[in-house]
């Protein structure tokens, strides 16, 4: 077999490669539990492999490198130089990681799947996949459903296809419905494939409509509309767009009216939100936008950290935010929080590049439709409907974060690259020659490349499985705390930098200690050593201090507790459960006036579900009652 077919067999094998990881990352609830992205991140270094070889086997090797490719190399090394600076290294180092799959798909789509029959293969298997999870979500809606597969969700009544939460699967969605309109009404194609592609349209709707996302909702239309609207000034597109856009609001207007607005979900998230009610979602969304901005304004040039939103927000919560976050809900925000000004100017600059390639592209295509005389055009189909795509992204990303679903953002990075390859078209000047100097140093790239993440894949896959096995044993056996700490034991030695293992051993060992013996001490002891691992590794984490004061009021030493409870508290200075244990800690002190203040406050700020400051709380007033009337009150069971 001769280079150039082994070249074609490395660049089928990319394609199929990509596909595979478009595929199967919605269908793993985008992918954004770890041995699910461990997967796509196998699939990715495949990629790079096949690219590697692609690069020597090529006779004449170029490198497809338009101004955006410049933006994405700077944010890649700015991710390391960040992650090298990072207060918290393992979670800097998961989302580095995550932006160099990113960077690699894009520079490898770019490259390689720059054919316009790629562009099609691509479009056409996500639309039909988007179409059979629509019809998944349906189901749910239809059945009430609260599973995806076999995970319960927290959103029964919701279709959220094969995403766990409806407002990702509605972003999944609604970058795809732009391209599946614009094939149908621009694509060259036969007509079965184009009545398929107008029968998907339709389903996705469905989709999205059963999704109740109202992001999803607001992001969609305005897409459609604006690729509507650019249709209808078309002269070969004028009247199909224009009766779609009839059909779409007659019918949308229809089902929202008969159907979808009788719907317990279309009352509990249109209706109601617009009485206004202080406990609104909108209202918690705001509270997560001012910790970001408050956040930012901190540490305004470099940001807290690669992914540190979550883990710093507690110092940042407002009293009525006692959740953990994850995100911000809105990836602009987070990209400031997180990565500061710094990082904002290398994303603005890289959708400036973005934007001054599609105006080239689009002048190329007004010229090519003149040629063709029809004005169809596949090509002319995907930069319209890609690009109403990402519009709808850039939309919902103001009110989620759906940058930071693995499967949407892996989405999103496919569309720019195959947008972004079509500046070829426009200039000849965007192509490099890859001689013998650049040869090597793309070559030392990829196999730099291919081993990091190769290695990193290894590690992760070992502390997974371990953690994995100790989460199933604590479904199962919760009480079974010795099995459990030696399995978050050989998931730390795997991945000595995670902090929430480290924790998790030190709960166990605390607990089984709290439950008595001849070795409470020596249990006692093992897990204050863990808690102290645990803030050596995040000191932003004050649970951490929580568990090694606790231990510590165990022991008889209340004296030195004291400033443990002291340093929680001015890490999370709002929430209701580091609250509720300092109040636990002044009940054990016999300070009682203080255990009730703080009990009280704790269930200030969260009423259910808290089971500590409840139950201490009786048992505070029970003994100020004592202590006043000199009369001792009776306890309840097992206090």
């Amino acid at each position: 077999m001769n280079r150039e077919k082994l070249d074609r067999l490395c660049q089928r094998g990319i394609l199929g490669l990509v596909l595979a990881i478009l595929i199967f990352s919605p269908l793993a609830m985008g992918a954004v539990d770890a041995w699910a992205f461990l997967i796509v991140q196998a699939l990715t270094i495949g990629v790079m492999l096949l690219w590697l070889l692609r690069t020597w086997l090529t006779p004449k090797p170029q490198l497809l490198w338009p101004p955006i490719c410049w933006a994405v190399l700077a944010f890649a090394i700015y991710a390391v130089a960040r992650y090298l600076t990072a207060d918290i290294e393992y979670v800097a180092r998961q989302e580095m990681i995550q932006v160099f799959i990113c960077g690699f798909l894009f520079f490898a789509i770019i490259n390689n799947l720059h054919r316009q029959e790629f562009s099609q293969v691509i479009s056409f298997t996500l639309v039909f996949l988007a179409m059979g999870i629509s019809c998944y979500a349906a189901f749910q809606f239809l059945t009430h459903s609260k599973y995806v597969w076999n995970y319960e969700t927290f959103y029964p009544g919701r279709g959220s296809g094969t995403y766990i939460s409806p407002d990702n699967f509605a972003c999944f969605l609604e970058m795809l419905v732009p391209l599946a309109v614009a094939y149908t009404l621009v694509g060259r194609m036969k007509p079965v494939l184009r009545i398929l592609l107008g029968y998907a349209v339709l389903v996705m709707l469905v989709g999205i409509a059963v999704t109740f996302s109202r992001g999803g909702w607001v992001a969609v239309t305005a897409a459609l509309l604006v690729l509507l609207g650019v249709l209808i000034f078309h002269p070969h597109h004028r009247l199909p767009a224009f009766l779609l856009l009839v059909v779409l609001i007659a019918g949308g207007t229809l089902f929202v009216t008969k159907y979808l607005s009788r719907t317990f979900n279309y009352v509990a998230r249109v209706e109601q939100p617009l009485q206004a009610t202080p406990s609104s979602s909108l209202d918690m969304r705001r509270d997560l936008w001012i910790a970001a901005v408050e956040m930012w304004r901190d540490n305004f040039w470099f940001g807290v950290g690669p992914a540190h939103y979550n883990y710093r927000f507690r110092e940042y919560r407002s009293v009525y935010v006692q959740l953990t976050p994850d995100r911000a809900h809105n990836d602009y925000l987070n990209l400031l929080a997180d990565w500061g000004t710094v990082g904002g100017i290398i994303v603005l600059a890289g959708m400036a590049a973005f934007a001054a390639g599609l105006l080239q592209t689009r002048r190329y295509l007004r010229r090519s439709e003149k040629d063709l005389g029809s004005g169809r055009s596949n090509r002319l189909a995907f930069f319209l409907g890609a690009t109403a795509g990402l519009f709808a992204l850039a939309i919902h990303s103001a009110v989620d974060f759906n940058l930071h679903i693995p499967a949407n953002a892996i989405l999103g990075v496919t569309l720019l690259a195959l947008l972004s390859s079509n500046v070829r078209f426009a200039s000849e000047n965007y192509w490099l020659r890859l001689r013998s100097p650049l040869k090597i140093l793309a070559t030392v790239v990829l196999v730099a490349g291919i081993v990091y993440l190769g290695w990193q894949d290894w590690r992760r896959k070992n502390e997974n499985f371990w953690l994995m096995r100790a989460d199933a044993l604590n479904t199962l056996q919760p009480d079974y705390l010795p099995a459990r700490a030696a399995m978050l034991e050989k998931a730390f030695a795997a991945e000595p930098e995670n902090f929430e293992t480290a924790y998790d051993i030190g709960e166990c060992y605390r607990k089984e200690s709290f439950i008595g013996g001849q070795d409470n001490e020596t249990l006692a002891n093992t897990a204050m050593q863990w808690y102290q691992r645990g803030w050596q590794l995040d000191r932003y984490e004050g649970y951490d201090y929580l568990g090694y004061g606790m231990c510590l009021d165990w022991l008889s030493q209340a004296g030195e507790s004291q400033k443990y409870f002291t340093a929680a508290a001015a890490l999370d200075p709002n929430g209701y459960f580091t609250a509720a244990n300092i109040g636990w800690h002044y009940f054990q002190t016999g300070d009682y006036a203080a255990a009730r203040t703080w009990l009280e406050r704790s269930l200030e700020l969260q009423w259910n579900e808290n089971l500590i400051a409840h139950s201490y709380l009786d048992l505070a007033k029970r003994k100020l009652t004592e202590d006043a009337s000199g009369q001792k009150m009776p306890f309840p069971p097992g206090f």
